[in-house]
């Protein structure tokens, strides 16, 4: 059996030392990798591809590990130190999304206390008084808040951002002006100086302005989670150096959801002003796309499924697109994205790392890229590649390069002849009829068979071994790349990623002996804890195959 079907029993190997041409690719092993806080980062290693993707926190779950440590352009260096650690947790305080929006709120209704106090007209002075202590209360909070905010970013930093400085010429006007009408009595006959104090706070409104500005800021933070930024040189950014030449980011981004991910005209500034003439995007969203002029039309688009594979051709391709770039100079850089730049941007990312020989192994490339990825000072949620059949194409990329020199394999064409599910009870009916299947060959869907109607299929369920046997029939010659993706009419089945409750991909040039095996943990869905209340530990599917011109039904055993 393939080592990348199930992954059992996989001893740890030896990974190779780094290559003269990985050092020219990635002369950057001097120095520890940090976290955001500054704390020393050391690599998981994990006994299986991507295993670490199940760790709830996978530095805690240290075995030998292949060390790799860069010279990061992002790392924060004041952070390491005691005043500059309290400054990024304040940071991380008053840039998120609720204290914005706390913020927000309050904003709005000093302003509307402020407008009913220039409606009114013959108000008392219980009436007057309390107007001016409301405002006081409001504009203290503005005053301590902005306080926070210059100490949590630095004096630099804060002036470095206008509406920062239009921010606090607005709050401390308004707490000048509100202190002194609340203080000083000043009577009846100053009625019209009183009216033209609020006047003057009627720049208030202002703040809503600069205040949009940090509501952006905080929904980006929230949106990115706790993947590692770069918030160095004027910017903030979804965006890592994995290694030096090497950059991670999600997309770049125009209109509505420039207010939650990278605004592409900052992706650009960053890249011009980080890497002028010597960057390269790798765009890999089947979804949607851009003007690639932003970024001079140095952006390669390779074709990939949100939560789906790259093709074995196209992960060839890939590595070999780069190694051009790379050579043309030593300073070129790539930035590579899909959507959220975590799942499809660290297969490809990993893919790489192991063709230049930074990692000798698919599972420390993957684990690498999962630490580097994660900041945790934020949290300990995984951000690396998290879908077993990623991690199952980065290890087929693995067996590429070492056993067919990175020659794409033939792609062998065989028949799926049977299905063997194990462990259904508990999941919808329980005994299938409830599954339908489709087969996708690359992105085409080629073929569907349905367990309860037995269409294109023989099915039966036996209850005593909790098995579903299901024998397919007129199904297509599948070749290279496969996907099987099974649906459920039963509610209270979980469903993920593609809208399915579960589904994976496989390589038919590496199916050995015509069986696929696939336990719970390395399908796609079944394999987050979250579902395992439905999915049993011992759920698993198995497929047999036959040569394309065998016409005989392979017997179950």
């Amino acid at each position: 059996m393939n080592k990348y079907e199930t992954f059992e029993n996989e001893s740890d190997q030896e990974s190779p030392p780094v290559t003269a041409e990985a050092e020219h690719l990635d002369a950057s092993l001097n120095k520890s990798l940090k976290p955001a806080n500054g704390s020393s980062v050391p690599i998981t290693k994990s006994k299986t591809v991507g295993q670490s993707r199940f760790v709830e926190n996978p530095v805690e779950n240290i075995g030998d590990s292949t060390a790799i440590a860069i010279s990061d352009p992002a790392e924060l260096e004041e952070i390491a130190t005691d005043v500059g650690f309290i400054q990024f947790q304040l940071r991380q305080i008053v840039e998120h999304l609720i204290f914005r929006v706390f913020s927000l709120l309050l904003i709005l209704a000093d302003i509307s206390v402020l407008i009913a106090a220039l409606a009114m007209s013959n108000k008392t002075n219980v009436q007057e008084k309390a107007f001016e202590v409301t405002a006081l209360c409001f504009v203290c909070y503005f005053l301590l808040e902005v306080s926070i905010r210059i100490a949590a970013k630095g004096v630099r930093q804060f002036f470095n951002e206008w509406f920062n400085v239009v921010d606090l010429v607005v709050i401390i006007v308004s707490f000048i002006v509100t202190v002194i009408y609340t203080s000083v009595d000043l009577g009846l006959g100053y009625a019209k100086l009183v009216v033209a104090g609020r006047l003057i706070r009627i720049v208030t409104f202002v703040r809503l302005y600069t205040e949009r500005k940090h509501l952006v800021k905080g929904a980006r933070q929230m949106v990115s989670q706790n993947k590692r930024r770069y918030q160095k040189d004027g910017f903030d950014l979804d965006l890592t150096y994995v290694t030096e030449r090497v950059i991670a980011m999600s997309f770049p981004s125009r209109g509505k959801m420039s207010l939650y991910r990278n605004p592409i005209q900052e992706v650009a500034r960053f890249l011009d002003f980080k890497h002028k003439d010597h960057y390269k995007v790798y765009n890999l969203c089947s979804e949607k796309t851009y003007d690639d002029t932003y970024f001079h039309g140095r952006v390669e688009r390779f074709i990939i499924d949100d939560h789906n594979v790259p093709s074995v051709t196209d992960m060839i391709r890939f590595v070999k697109n780069v190694r051009e770039w790379f050579d043309q100079d030593k300073s070129n850089v790539i930035a590579v994205h899909c959507k959220g730049g975590k799942g499809r941007t660290g297969t490809m990312i990993c893919i790489w790392l192991v063709e230049a020989g930074l990692f000798g192994s698919a599972e420390a490339s993957l684990d690498y890229f999962g630490n580097r990825r994660t900041d945790l000072s934020k949290s300990s949620k995984f951000q690396g590649v998290e879908t077993p059949s990623q991690n199952r194409y980065v290890g087929y990329f693995q067996e590429i390069k070492e056993k067919f020199g990175g020659v794409p394999p033939e792609e062998i064409p065989l028949r799926l002849r049977q299905i063997k599910i194990t462990a259904l009870a508990g999941i919808g009916k329980g005994n299938g009829s409830d599954l339908t299947c489709e087969v996708y060959n690359g992105r085409s869907k080629v073929f569907e068979c349905d367990f309860g109607i037995n269409k294109n299929c023989q099915a039966e369920y036996k209850s005593e071994a909790d098995v579903l046997e299901v024998t397919v029939l007129n199904c297509p010659i599948l070749h290279g790349d496969v996907k099987l993706r099974f649906q459920c009419s039963s509610r209270g089945v979980p469903k993920g990623y593609e809208n399915c409750p579960f589904y994976f991909w496989f390589h038919t040039s590496f199916i050995e002996n015509n069986r696929f095996y696939v336990q719970r943990d390395y399908l796609d869905n079944p394999h987050k804890p979250k579902t395992w209340k439905v999915f049993r530990e011992k759920f698993s599917i198995e497929l047999f195959f036959s040569p394309p011109d065998d016409k005989q039904d392979i017997p179950l055993n």
